[in-house]
């Protein structure tokens, strides 16, 4: 299989990539040192809105990781009330994207939507366990093809002003198709029953649609790990 060196950039970079451009050009014109300072914040928003490929495994069972960055943590929460869904202390498994990891979202699993609800709100700091109740948020629950339920939810942050959700109730999707966007920083939630034992730990880097982050037929402990 090739490997293409650069990443496809995301359709909705190009309208900043323009912007960021033509403001290093302006900047270029009062001082060379300024125009290399545009190039390069120019250059860190092609990095942003970078799209790669990504191989997601596809058994049965296996829920993806719907974003890039890292697992901040790992707890027993409610998921947000306009979902509807029933029960209490789902296991929430909360991933930070910082401003240098891809902002693509990718669906967890096989299934059906069948709740998408966009929630305005604040703009806290998202590393801040308060922003899963605070900030604006779009929350989708899904129903995956062996009929178990798990929701995900986009959260923006402190400097993320737009969430991009391209799916709608009663579409079926497939693990790691993209199905939105957070510009800039950010976080995403992902709720699982709670008798689901998380494959990730906090603190561990995650790749969105690619890292395993639960099993639904998995009968594995509870996993701990270490700084190496």
């Amino acid at each position: 299989m090739r490997i293409p060196v650069l990443a496809p950039l995301h359709r909705e970079g190009w309208v900043f990539v323009a912007i960021f451009l033509a403001c290093a050009l302006m900047l270029g014109l009062v001082s060379d040192t300024l125009g290399w300072i545009g190039i390069i914040l120019t250059g860190w928003c092609v990095y942003f809105f970078r799209d790669p490929e990504r191989v997601t495994p596809v058994r049965s069972g296996l829920v993806v990781s719907p974003a890039d960055g890292v697992i901040q943590a790992i707890t027993l929460a409610n998921p947000p009330q306009e979902l509807d869904l029933k029960g209490e202390d789902w296991t929430r498994i909360s991933i930070f994207l910082s401003v240098f990891d891809v902002h693509v979202n990718r669906i967890p699993c096989d299934g059906k939507i069948i709740k998408s609800v966009y929630r305005p709100g604040k703009f806290i700091n998202a590393s801040l366990d308060k922003a899963s109740e605070y900030n604006e948020r779009q929350a989708l629950a899904m129903v995956d093809s062996d009929g178990h339920e798990i929701a995900f939810v986009q959260i923006a942050g402190l400097i993320a002003r737009r969430i991009l959700c391209d799916v709608q109730e009663g579409q079926q999707v497939r693990a790691g198709e993209r199905f939105g966007m957070i510009r800039f920083g950010s976080r995403v939630d992902i709720y699982l029953p709670k008798n689901i034992t998380p494959l990730v730990i906090e603190g561990q880097r995650v790749i969105g649609g690619e890292t395993v982050i639960a099993d639904f037929s998995s009968q594995e402990p509870e996993r701990i790990g270490e700084v190496r």
